[in-house]
C-alpha cells in the first residue's frame, strides 16, 4: 500500500507543478508588432493609424473609437495589414469628429487583445486666455507682459515691438517660452506697443497691443530691498518634457538670483540651465528632478534677501513592475493573475477578457491588483489582459488561460461538513466522489472569509488517502464558507457544495498600546486604538486601567466600557512619576496586560513652558518607526527644541535625541522586529522642559510568509546592471551569506519595463555571478532580477534593477519637413521625428541659405529641442530662394538630413513681383485661414486626369491623321506652289540652311495691316503681301524678359532677344553671344530651379509639390502666380522644324500688370499636317507682343 500512495503523491506533485509551466509553453502567441500612438494631424489631412497582429492565421482586426467599434465608411477604412486609414480628418462637433481615443481589436481561435490607446488630435490653435496689459514702470527698472494661449501642438510664442519681430534673448530682453516677455533695465527706447504673435502648423494668432510707458527714475535713487515681482509656480510636466520656473525680481541695487533645493539636493547641471536673468529651464525632465525649488533675490554685498519657491512634479505614464503569466488550469480549478503598475499619478487596474471588462461575480474576483477566478469552466479558457491607465497614457500586458478539460472526471465531493475546533481551527471532513472517486489523486480545500468584499480565496492541496482536515490559520470571532474540489491527471470534479462555519472567539492577543499626555500638573491623558480584528479575537467587552506612582505599590484600577478609547486621570501629584497599564476583554475573558508605562506629571509652577504635542507613531517597515508631531492648539509658550526619547518595552531609557524648533517627523531605525518601544516627545524654552507626550507602538514582523518544511535558499544580493552598449547591459551580483556543497545555478530574468507579452521575458542561464545581456533593443529601459538554484530549490527573486540601454544615433532624418512663409521676411518650418523606434532625438538642427549663399557653401543654423517640432526663420530677403533641411541628433551622433525644402520669399510688394511657396521634396504649403496643401491623394488624381487626357489628343489626333490621306496629293501640290513662291520672292535655294536668322518686321503703323481676328499669318503694307520664308531647318527659343524704363537690354548667352530699333520701328530677332553682367553664370544656369509658374510646361515646383499656384497672406491678399513676370532664367530649349514654311506674325493684346513693366515673349505655334512626300509636321511661329 505505501508504494501506492508513494505513486499518487508524486503523480499529485507532477500535475500541480507541471500545469503552470505547461501554461507558457502552450500559449500560442497573439501579440501586436505595431500599434497605434498619439498623433497631431491638420484638418482634412490624412493619416494612418498602425495596426498589426502576429499570431495563428486567420486574424480579424477591428478598430475602437472611444471603447465603442468604428463603423467604416469611403472616408474610414482599414488597410489590408490592419491599420486605420482616414484620408480627411474632420474636426465637426460631436460625434462627426474625428479626434478621440482610438484601440484596434486583434483576435483569432484563442480570443481577443486590445492595443494601447492613441489620442488622435486636430492641430489648432485658440483665442488667448491671458492677453497682454498695458503698464507704467519707471527707467532702470523691470518690465513684464505675459500671455497665454491654449493649441496644439504647443505654439511658438515671439513678441513685436512696434509691430517688429523682437529677438528671443538679449542682454536685457528675455522670451520665454511659456508666453512671458521680460525686460531688465527699462529704458525711454523700450516705451512703445508690444504685443504676442503665437504660432504652430494650424494658423498664427496676434493678441492685443498692450503699451510701456516709461517714466523718469527719481533722482538720487533710494535704495531698495529686493522684491520678487513674478516668482514660480507650482507645476505638473510630463515626463521628458521641459520645465520652466520664472523668477523675476527688482530691488536696488539691481539683485542677483540664485536657485537651491528645498531637500538641500543639488541640483542637475547637465539638465538645467538659466534662461535670461534668473529663470530656470529644466529639459528634458526625469522624475529625480521631481521637488520643491527656491529662488532666491539677494542684494549684492548684503544679507538682504527674499525667497519664492514652487513645487514640481513629474507626471509620468503608467510601467508595470509585476505582469501577468500565461496559465494551464484544469476544469474547476483556480486560476490568480497578478499585475502591478507603477506612475504619477498612481495608475489604476483595469482588467479585459478577449477585449471586453471583466465583471466581478461570485467566481470571479478583482483585488488591488489580483484577478482570481475560481472554479474555472470551459468558457474562462481566453485571453486576459491587464491595463495599468493614468492622465499620462496606458499600457497593456496579456496572458492566456488554457482549460484542461476531461471527459470522464470525478464527480464532486458530498457530504461536506465543518465543525469549529478553537478560536482559529476548523476542522473539514468530506466523503469521496461519487463516481470515478477510483481516479481521484488530491483534493483541494478552498476557503475564505464570509463577509466582506473581494476576500482573497485561500487553497490548500492536500492528498487522496484522507477526506478530512484542520484548517489552523483562522481569525477568531470569523465566518468561514468553505468547498472541496477532487482532481484527477487531466481535470477536476466540479465544486461541492458550500459550507459555512465561524470560529470561536478567544481573549484578546494583545493589550492596547496607550498615548499619555498631560493637559496641567494633576491629570494624565489616558488614550489608546482599539485593537486590529487580529488581535482582538472576538468582541471587546471591556477595559481595565491599573496605575500607581512609582513609589509605591498600591495600585488603583478603573474598568471601562469595550466602546471606550480614553480615559482622564484627575487629582494626580504635581512632578509625580506614574505607572500605568491596561488589558482587554472578550467574553471570554481578560487577555493579557501591557507592561508599567511611565508618565511624570507637569510642575505646579510649569505655567510657562510648552504644552504637550500631539505625538503620532506609525511604523514603516519591520525595524522603522516614523514619529510625526504638531504643537497643542492652545499652546502659548515658545519652544526651543524638542526632545526624543525611545526605549524597547522592559528596557532602560536612552539618552534624548535633540531637534530642532522647525522640525516636526522624526526616523527611528535599526529596531528589532516584533517588539513593543515606549516613545517620549517633549518641548522645552527657556524656562525648562515643557509636557510630555508618551505613546507606546509595536513594530511588524519582517516575514508574513508561512512556514515551510524546507525554507529555500536566500536570494542573490547586490545585483548591479551597468550600460555597455546600445544593445548590452553587464549584470553583476553577489552569493548569498550560507554554505552549501552543492553547485549553485543562477536564473537571470529580463525585459523591457511596460512589457505587455509576458512570453516575450528573456530567461538567461549561468553559473557566474555576471553576465553580459546582449541583443538588447536601443533607448530602451529594461528591468532585471535574478534568483538562485541549488539542489532542486530555488530562491525568490532578487528585487528588481533597472538599467537603460544607450540610444543609437538617428539613422532616418526627420519626416514631413513643411517651409511656410508667414511672413514679408519670417517663414515657419514643420517636421515631424524620425519614423525609427526607440532612437531618443535631443535636439534638430535646421540649416537653411539663399542659393547664392547655399553655392557658396553658407549655411545658417538654429537648434530646437527634441520635443519642439517647428522653427521659425527670421529675416529672410525678399527676392530670394532658401533652401531649408533638418536633421535629429542625440548624444551618440547626428542623424542624416532631410530632403532639401526650397522657399521663395516674394519681392517687396510696391515691384508687383508675384509670390512663391516652398517647393522640393515635400508638399508646399499656402497660409490662409488655416494651412492648406494638396495631399498625396489629389496629387494622384490629378496625373491620372492629366493621363486620360494626353490619351484622349493622341487619338484624336491619329484620327485626324488617318483622314487627312485621302487629301495629301492636293496638299502636296499646293504647299509645293506656295513653297516654290516663297523661295523666289526672297532669292533663296531650297537647300539653304540657317543657324542663327535675323526677322525684320516693320512695326504696326498706318501703312500696315494685319489680320487681327487670326484667320491667316498674312500681313499687308503699302506695296502688297509680306511674307517671311523660314529655311528648311529653323531654330526657335521661347523667351521671357522683362524691359525696364530705363530701355536696359538683358542679354542671355545662346539665347534669342528682341530688341527695339529707333528710326526703322521694327522688331528684331537676333542671336547674342555676349555675357551681360547681370546674366547667371554657366555653373548658375544649370543649379537654377524654375519656380512655379502655371504657364511654364516644366514647372519643376508646380509639378513636384502640387501646388494650386496660388498664395494667400494675411488673408487679404491673393496674387496669381501666373499672371506676374518669371523669377527664373528663360528657358534653354530649342526645337527643329520638319520643313519650311511660310508665316506672318500674329499680334494680341497682352495683359497689363504695371506701369513699370512689359513683358515681351516669343512663342511657338505648332501645326500638325502632312508636308510633301515625308508627311512630316510643320512648325509655324507667331511672335506676339504683351504690353
Amino acid at each position: 500500500m505505501a508504494p501506492v500512495k508513494g505513486k499518487l503523491y508524486q503523480r499529485s506533485l507532477f500535475f500541480v507543478v507541471f500545469l503552470p509551466i505547461s501554461g507558457v509553453l502552450c500559449f500560442s502567441e497573439l501579440f501586436f508588432i505595431k500599434e497605434p500612438h498619439d498623433v497631431t494631424v491638420m484638418r482634412r489631412d490624412a493619416v494612418i493609424l498602425d495596426c498589426q497582429a502576429h499570431g495563428e492565421s486567420p486574424i480579424d482586426v477591428r478598430w475602437l473609437k472611444n471603447g465603442v467599434n468604428l463603423m467604416e465608411n469611403e472616408r474610414v477604412y482599414l488597410l489590408s495589414n490592419g491599420s486605420l486609414y482616414i484620408s480627411e480628418v474632420e474636426s465637426r462637433r460631436g460625434d462627426k469628429s474625428d479626434e478621440g481615443l482610438y484601440q484596434c481589436l486583434a483576435q483569432n481561435k484563442y480570443g481577443a487583445i486590445l492595443s494601447q490607446k492613441a489620442h488622435l488630435t486636430i492641430a489648432s490653435i485658440s483665442s488667448f486666455a491671458i492677453q497682454p496689459t498695458s503698464i507704467v514702470v519707471t527707467q532702470g527698472s523691470v518690465a513684464r507682459f505675459s500671455c497665454k494661449i491654449s493649441a496644439h501642438p504647443p505654439p511658438i510664442i515671439t513678441w513685436e515691438f512696434n509691430r517688429v519681430t523682437l529677438p528671443l534673448a538679449t542682454e536685457r530682453i528675455t522670451v520665454l517660452p511659456s508666453g512671458v516677455l521680460q525686460i531688465h533695465g527699462v529704458q525711454q527706447a523700450d516705451a512703445g506697443n508690444y504685443r504676442c504673435i503665437a504660432t504652430n502648423i494650424a494658423s498664427r494668432r496676434r493678441s492685443t497691443e498692450a503699451t510701456l510707458t516709461v517714466t523718469p527714475a527719481p533722482s538720487p535713487q533710494l535704495p531698495q530691498r529686493p522684491r520678487i515681482i513674478a516668482g514660480p509656480q507650482n507645476i505638473s510636466v510630463s515626463l521628458h518634457q521641459n520645465a520652466i520656473l520664472e523668477c523675476m525680481a527688482t530691488g536696488n541695487p539691481r539683485p542677483i538670483i540664485s536657485w537651491s533645493r528645498a531637500d538641500s539636493k543639488s541640483i542637475d547641471v547637465y539638465n538645467t540651465k538659466v534662461l535670461g536673468n534668473g529663470n530656470l529651464i529644466i529639459t528634458d525632465i526625469k522624475p529625480q528632478h521631481g521637488g520643491v525649488y527656491m529662488c532666491r533675490a539677494t542684494t549684492p554685498g548684503t544679507r538682504n534677501y527674499t525667497v519664492a519657491a514652487a513645487n514640481v512634479t513629474v507626471l509620468a505614464p503608467p510601467s508595470l513592475v509585476e505582469w501577468p503569466e500565461s496559465l494551464t488550469r484544469p476544469r474547476a480549478g483556480t486560476a490568480r493573475f497578478v499585475c502591478q503598475a507603477e506612475g504619477v499619478p498612481m495608475p489604476q487596474i483595469t482588467w479585459f477578457k478577449n477585449g471586453k471588462n471583466v465583471q466581478s461575480n461570485g467566481r470571479i474576483k478583482m483585488y488591488n491588483s489580483k484577478l482570481v477566478i475560481n472554479q474555472i469552466i470551459p468558457e474562462d479558457d481566453a485571453i486576459y489582459q491587464c491595463q495599468a491607465e493614468n492622465e499620462q497614457g496606458s499600457v497593456l500586458s496579456m496572458a492566456r488561460l488554457i482549460v484542461v478539460m476531461s471527459e470522464d472526471r470525478p464527480s464532486a465531493p458530498r457530504n461536506i461538513r465543518a465543525d469549529t475546533v478553537s478560536s482559529s481551527a476548523i476542522l473539514l471532513a468530506w466523503e469521496r466522489p461519487l463516481y470515478n472517486s477510483d481516479k481521484v489523486i488530491a483534493y483541494s480545500v478552498h476557503y475564505m472569509k464570509a463577509e466582506g468584499l473581494n476576500n482573497e480565496e485561500y487553497q490548500v492541496v492536500i492528498g487522496n488517502d484522507t477526506t478530512r482536515y484542520i484548517i489552523d490559520d483562522l481569525e477568531p470571532a470569523r465566518n468561514y464558507t468553505f468547498y472541496v474540489v477532487a482532481y484527477m491527471p487531466m481535470g477536476a470534479s466540479r465544486m461541492s457544495d458550500h459550507v459555512f462555519q465561524q470560529t470561536l472567539e478567544d481573549v484578546p492577543l494583545r493589550a492596547p498600546e496607550l498615548s499619555l499626555t498631560s493637559h496641567s500638573p494633576m491629570d494624565i491623558q489616558v488614550s489608546w486604538q482599539p485593537l486590529p480584528d487580529k488581535l482582538s479575537r472576538g468582541r471587546i467587552s471591556a477595559y481595565r486601567l491599573s496605575y500607581r506612582t512609582s513609589a509605591e505599590s498600591t495600585v488603583s484600577q478603573v474598568e471601562l466600557p469595550g466602546e471606550k478609547t480614553q480615559h482622564l486621570l484627575e487629582n494626580l501629584q504635581p512632578d509625580t512619576i506614574y505607572l500605568l497599564r491596561i488589558v482587554a476583554a472578550t467574553s471570554i475573558g481578560w487577555g493579557e496586560q501591557s507592561v508599567w508605562t511611565s508618565h511624570r506629571t507637569p510642575k505646579a509652577s510649569s505655567a510657562r513652558v510648552p504644552l504637550a504635542p500631539e505625538l503620532h507613531l506609525e511604523p514603516l517597515n519591520c525595524t522603522t518607526i516614523l514619529v510625526r508631531w504638531q504643537l497643542a492648539p492652545k499652546n502659548s509658550a515658545s519652544v526651543q527644541g524638542y526632545r526624543l526619547f525611545y526605549h524597547e518595552e522592559s528596557q532602560s531609557e536612552s539618552a534624548p535625541v535633540q531637534l530642532r524648533a522647525s522640525d516636526n517627523t522624526h526616523t527611528i531605525g535599526g529596531l528589532d522586529p516584533r517588539k513593543k518601544y515606549h516613545v517620549k516627545l517633549l518641548a522645552y524654552n527657556v524656562v525648562g522642559d515643557g509636557y510630555q507626550a508618551d505613546q507606546t507602538i509595536s513594530t511588524p514582523g519582517c516575514v508574513s510568509v508561512r512556514d515551510r518544511l524546507v525554507p529555500p535558499p536566500p536570494p542573490p544580493h547586490n545585483v548591479y546592471a551597468q550600460t555597455n552598449t546600445s544593445t548590452a547591459i553587464f549584470l553583476h551580483w553577489g552569493r548569498p551569506a550560507f554554505t552549501s556543497s552543492h553547485a549553485l545555478n543562477y536564473t537571470v530574468r529580463c525585459n523591457p519595463v511596460g512589457l505587455q507579452n509576458a512570453s516575450l521575458v528573456l530567461y538567461l542561464q549561468t553559473s557566474e555571478e555576471s553576465l553580459l545581456v546582449r541583443d538588447l533593443e536601443p533607448n530602451t529601459k529594461y528591468e532585471f532580477a535574478i534568483r538562485l538554484h541549488i539542489d532542486h530549490l530555488s530562491s525568490p527573486w532578487s528585487p528588481v534593477v533597472y538599467q537603460s540601454t544607450f540610444p543609437d544615433a538617428p539613422t532616418l532624418p526627420p519626416s514631413n519637413v513643411k517651409v511656410t512663409l508667414i511672413e514679408e521676411d519670417t517663414a515657419l518650418v514643420s517636421w515631424k521625428p524620425p519614423d525609427e523606434p526607440n532612437v531618443a532625438v535631443t535636439h534638430y538642427m535646421i540649416l537653411y541659405a539663399s542659393r547664392h549663399a547655399w553655392i557658396a557653401g553658407e549655411w545658417q543654423v538654429l537648434q530646437r529641442e527634441g520635443s519642439i517640432t517647428m522653427a521659425l526663420l527670421e529675416n529672410l530677403k525678399p527676392g530670394q530662394i532658401y533652401l531649408v533641411k533638418v536633421s535629429a541628433s542625440n548624444s551618440m551622433g547626428d542623424g542624416p538630413f532631410s530632403h532639401t525644402v526650397e522657399l521663395t520669399v516674394r519681392a517687396d510688394l510696391s515691384s508687383g513681383h508675384d509670390t512663391r511657396l516652398s517647393h522640393g521634396s515635400t508638399h508646399s504649403t499656402a497660409f490662409s485661414d488655416g494651412f492648406y496643401h494638396l495631399d498625396q491623394k489629389s496629387m494622384t488624381g490629378i496625373t491620372v486626369g492629366v493621363c486620360i487626357a494626353l490619351i484622349c489628343i493622341i487619338i484624336c489626333a491619329f484620327i485626324i491623321v488617318c483622314r487627312g490621306k485621302n487629301r495629301k496629293f492636293s496638299a502636296v501640290k499646293t504647299r509645293r506652289e506656295r513653297v516654290s513662291a516663297s523661295a523666289s520672292a526672297v532669292g533663296l535655294g531650297a537647300e539653304g540652311q540657317a543657324e542663327n536668322t535675323d526677322v525684320t518686321m516693320p512695326m504696326m503703323s498706318q501703312n500696315h495691316f494685319i489680320d487681327t481676328k487670326g484667320g491667316t499669318n498674312l500681313m499687308i503694307n503699302c506695296l502688297g503681301p509680306v511674307q517671311h520664308c523660314t529655311q528648311k531647318k529653323e531654330r526657335w527659343f521661347s523667351f521671357s524678359s522683362n524691359v525696364k524704363k530705363d530701355n536696359k537690354a538683358v542679354q542671355n548667352t545662346r539665347h534669342g532677344t528682341a530688341s527695339y530699333q529707333p528710326g526703322t520701328t521694327v522688331l528684331t530677332f537676333e542671336e547674342e553671344l555676349s555675357m551681360s553682367p547681370d546674366q547667371p553664370t554657366t555653373m548658375q544656369a544649370l543649379l537654377w530651379r524654375p519656380g512655379d509658374t502655371e504657364g511654364s510646361s516644366n514647372s519643376e515646383g508646380s509639378h513636384a509639390t502640387g501646388d494650386s499656384g496660388r498664395y494667400s497672406h494675411d488673408e487679404t491678399e491673393m496674387t496669381n502666380l501666373s499672371s506676374g513676370p518669371s523669377s527664373r532664367p528663360p528657358s534653354l530649349t530649342a526645337e527643329d522644324s520638319g520643313g519650311s514654311d511660310c508665316s506672318g506674325p500674329t499680334e494680341e493684346p497682352g495683359e497689363h500688370l504695371g506701369e513699370s513693366q512689359t513683358d515681351v515673349k516669343l512663342t511657338e505655334a505648332v501645326e500638325i499636317g502632312c508636308c510633301g512626300d515625308e508627311a512630316q509636321s510643320s512648325s509655324r511661329s507667331a511672335l506676339s507682343l504683351q504690353v
